[in-house]
Formats: C-alpha cells, structure tokens, sequence
C-alpha cells in the first residue's frame, strides 16, 4: 500500500513572476513617460498643496542613502545590498510558501520593485523618480512606482498576521 504524502507548499511561480514583471513593466513604462515628458527639476503640480510630478535622479538608495559616496564605493554598497535583498526575498519566498499567496505577492512587489531600480542604476547610473508628496514647506523625498511597490510590500509583510507556532509535546 502506497502512503499519501503531505503536500509540500510550493512557492507560487506564475503569481510571483505576474507581480514581479507587471511591477517592472509599470514602473519602467512611467519612467519612460516622465523622462520623455519633463526637463530635470520641471514640476506639474496635480494636487496643489499636497502632489507633484516632477523629474529626479537618485543616485543612492532609498530615499538618497549613500548618495555622498564616492562614485565607486558607492556602486560597490549598493551592488552589495541589491544582492542582499534579492537573496532574502527568495529566502522569504520559502518560508512563506504555506501562508498563502498574499505574503508571495508582496515579496513579488518587493522583488519587481528592486529589478525597476536596477534597470534604472544600469541604464542611466542613478534612480529616476518623479512622485512629489508635500506639505507646506515639507517634501517627502521624491520617488517612483518601484520604490511604492517595495514599501507596499514591506507593509503586508509587517501588517500580516504571523503564522502560530506549534509547540513540540514534551517526552514524559
């Protein structure tokens, strides 16, 4: 007699490759749009007030980390953390394979997200953003459809119900 072995969860190819291509695709498309369309420092206001267009370059990470770096060391940090990050996506993408699709479709997001910003670090040497969000005098750093889905995903993970642990029986 055969025995029925319990189904393994498998990670969710096709929904993590949907996610993760339909983020680059849109990021990559608006980027195009916005080089195209506006000069270097050029603001449409949309929401006065509260929302521009505008296009940026990053040359660092998030939110302008590292852009004081020289031009080497800082290609080389940032190489560095890209690959850190790819790698515990899909560590995380693993461990997340029994808790349904909605951690993998962020992780896709996250994933999607940072292959946008490569594309962009590769192409011109420095992030293109353009999504201005202020207050009065206060501006958020600007940024981009890739960095939203990298924060997007963040936040499920962290908002996320946690998976209950099960305790062994102790021996008697």
């Amino acid at each position: 007699m055969i025995e029925a072995t319990p189904a393994v969860p498998r990670v969710r190819l096709s929904l993590v490759a949907a996610v993760s291509i339909a983020t680059v695709l849109l990021d990559q498309l608006t980027k195009i749009w916005v080089l195209r369309s506006f000069q270097e420092g050029q603001i449409l206001p949309v929401i006065p007030g509260l929302f521009n267009l505008t296009l940026a370059f990053n040359p660092g990470a998030a939110f302008g980390l590292w852009s004081n770096l020289a031009d080497g060391t800082r290609q080389l940090v940032l190489a560095g953390t890209i690959l850190l990050a790819v790698a515990m996506v899909v560590v995380f993408l693993k461990q997340t394979a029994g808790r349904g699709w909605l951690p993998q479709a962020a992780l896709a997001g996250i994933l999607g997200g940072a292959v946008g910003n490569v594309i962009d670090r590769v192409s011109y040497g420095r992030v293109v953003d353009f999504l201005d969000f202020y207050w009065g005098s206060y501006h958020w750093p600007a940024f981009n459809v890739a960095d939203s889905a990298i924060c997007v995903g963040v936040a499920v993970l962290i908002l996320l119900p946690k998976p209950k642990e099960t305790i062994p029986d102790s021996p008697s």
